[in-house]
């Protein structure tokens, strides 16, 4: 386990899309800024960074991407700063205290290891947030060897699964039924005079939605060109009834599961994946009341990317799934990291002139949903997409071909 310095450190929780990013973006653009007394500390709970976009598919087979851009390793990925100014420390932050010893302690993977307690100068939280089921992420403590364990064991069940029930009628949900259909139910046809006909799927896929119709941060049009496209795949869809049992927190296991909806109907389900949104990581926070929002979330300015409020003590800032600053969606985050950096370094520099750097969310209809390797629907800046743009875009690899950039930093070349 890392030691404490006497290096001023600024140090960043979480090693996703926003704790990766900010690490670079203040190694090109703060630590220059500053004298040699600084340094970054990047600590993460997994030693690998992977795109969790990519879940839906990738759950199904390794075959699907190269593994070696699928999972990186996170300190490789910064191999090209000074051994001086940049650490990586793998393990999981159990406590926070931002105001009176503003210290972080952090507890090795390791049982035998002594938590070790950090003192930061600055601090950036961006633990993101954790799925209802271990398929599509990973927890706030778990490296990815846990989610590549739990893909084996639906691989394993799946070939004699003949009813699948996923729950939740956003993104996650509809790409995971979608890729389960396009894997399970190839379209094939049967004769049936006068015409050929699509023959039954032979697997009984069924997504739970509460709300009226999917996605609903799309237009009830596009969410019934989505239902659409899943009725080729054998998915049907039930809405306005939620999933009442089990818990989100029981699914995603590989086994047969009762699940009981809102309308007291029972689906026996040979497996059962809850798409129920995200949990954000963030029970290391000292201050709950304080600094986190109803939801969870740390309460930050959605400007400046500071988390201001009273009882937050100097030089803290959020950013990701965990910080309430905007709707969680990666573009929104890979946005905010410049605002961050550049109100980050007027507060290290001690600016007194000028205004703060500011960040505005992209609000206009900005969605798009895979539905199996060749089809999709979606929105960008308000405008609705043709399929054939969402497959281009995400569907192919699901972001995959823009990941390099982003965890090696060269995203963030510029200012």
């Amino acid at each position: 386990m890392a030691q404490p310095t006497d290096k001023k450190s600024i140090v960043i929780l979480g090693g996703s899309y926003a704790g990766i990013s900010t690490a670079h973006y203040v190694l090109k653009h703060v630590l220059p800024s500053l004298d040699s007394s600084y340094e970054v500390l990047l600590i993460s709970a997994s030693t690998q960074a992977f795109c969790r976009q990519a879940c839906p598919r990738a759950l199904l087979s390794d075959s699907y991407f190269p593994q070696e851009k699928l999972f990186v390793n996170m300190a490789d990925q910064f191999t090209q700063y000074p051994a001086a100014s940049f650490r990586f420390l793998h393990g999981t932050v159990t406590a926070l205290d931002t105001t009176t010893t503003r210290t972080v302690t952090i507890s090795s993977p390791s049982s035998l290891t002594t938590p070790t307690t950090l003192p930061f100068h600055a601090l950036v939280i961006a633990t993101g947030a954790s799925t209802p089921s271990p398929l599509l992420g990973l927890s706030a403590t778990n490296d990815t060897s846990s989610l590549r364990a739990a893909w084996a064991a639906f691989r394993q069940a799946l070939p004699s699964a003949r009813t699948i029930v996923v729950s939740g009628g956003g993104p996650s949900g509809v790409e995971v039924a979608g890729e389960l259909g396009a894997h399970l139910n190839p379209r094939t046809w049967r004769a049936s005079l006068p015409f050929f006909t699509p023959a039954p799927p032979r697997v009984a896929i069924t997504l739970v939605t509460s709300a009226p119709h999917l996605l609903p941060h799309l237009r009830p049009s596009i969410a019934a060109a989505a239902e659409a496209q899943l009725a080729r795949l054998g998915v049907s869809v039930l809405k306005s009834t939620r999933v009442v049992a089990p818990t989100a927190g029981a699914g995603g296991l590989a086994e047969p599961t009762t699940v009981v909806l809102a309308s007291g109907a029972v689906i026996e389900a040979d497996l059962y994946v809850p798409c129920l949104g995200t949990t954000p990581n963030t029970g290391f926070v000292h201050d709950r009341a304080q600094l986190l929002a109803p939801d969870g979330r740390v309460r930050t300015n959605p400007r400046t990317l500071r988390v201001d409020v009273a009882g937050a003590g100097a030089r803290v800032y959020a950013v990701g799934d965990a910080s309430d600053f905007a709707r969680p969606a990666v573009h929104s985050a890979l946005a905010a990291v410049p605002v961050l950096g550049a109100n980050m370094k007027r507060d290290l520099l001690g600016a007194g002139e000028g205004e703060d750097r500011g960040f505005e969310e992209e609000t206009r209809e900005m969605q798009l949903v895979p539905i199996g390797p060749g089809r999709g629907v979606g929105a960008v800046m308000g405008y609705r997409v043709p399929s054939w743009f969402v497959w281009l875009l995400k569907g192919r690899d699901y972001w995959l071909w823009t990941t390099a950039r982003t965890w090696s930093g060269e995203q963030f070349v510029k200012e």
